[in-house]
């Protein structure tokens, strides 16, 4: 059987997130005077938080002390706790699960290549944290997507090769960070987003089993 290294995202990919980050920028974003909006909350996706907040305040026209700053990112990390704090593994999004156990059963290696600082409470709430070999998540890089630096960790603490490992990603930064590392990009998300990656679905219960077994075999490559 072919080892092959599977690098999920979280936000977006295994639990849907990105609602949490809308809400806690949103109310932040208000209390400096700045309009915001779902559509800017988009180009957010896969963003560092000290690169969101920058936006922010490029969108709003602001500008901020060092000091304030700093103050405000540790608000808005607070308003996201407290949203995620209530989650279980009913936010695990569809077929997440069946294809976490498919790629076990089938002695695949699994990792976690995300820009949250957040990600291992995350899966401890949802109970999948057992599922994962490595985690790789904001605290353990210095460049943000679409610098490849979180993905090409996973495949090293996973001890594969980064062109036999297979990201799946919800944002055009993480799809352009994988296809960097020389890596398969999954795009889980909107065709017209994601072009970029090498195979899109909508969801993972558009993904079958023999696709999966295709990949891990080779038949299906970059």
């Amino acid at each position: 059987m072919n080892k092959k290294g599977f690098i999920f995202d979280l936000d977006g990919v295994i639990v849907d997130t990105a609602k949490y980050h809308f809400l806690a920028w949103k109310k932040l974003a208000s209390s400096i005077g700045v309009d915001f909006s779902e559509v800017q909350n988009e180009q957010l996706k896969g963003v560092s938080r000290v690169r969101s907040l920058e936006k922010i305040l490029e969108w709003g026209n602001k500008t901020l002390s060092d000091e304030d700053f700093t103050n405000l990112m540790a608000i808005k990390n607070e308003n996201y706790l407290s949203y995620i704090d209530n989650m279980d593994d009913s936010e695990i999004l569809p077929d997440v699960s069946k294809v976490l156990d498919f790629l076990i059963q089938n002695k695949q290696a699994i990792a976690l290549g995300s820009a949250s600082k957040n990600a291992t409470p995350i899966l401890k709430k949802v109970h999948l944290l057992e599922k994962f070999e490595a985690i790789v998540d904001g605290n353990d890089v210095s460049k943000a997507k679409p610098d490849p630096e979180v993905f090409l960790i996973g495949a090293k603490l996973l001890g594969i090769n980064p062109e036999d490992c297979i990201v799946f990603e919800d944002s055009v930064a993480g799809v352009q960070a994988a296809n960097m590392a020389n890596m398969i990009s999954i795009g889980i998300g909107e065709k017209s987003v994601l072009h970029e990656a090498d195979y899109i679905f909508k969801d993972f219960t558009e993904m079958s089993q023999e696709f999966i077994k295709q990949i891990i075999s080779g038949e299906i490559n970059k």
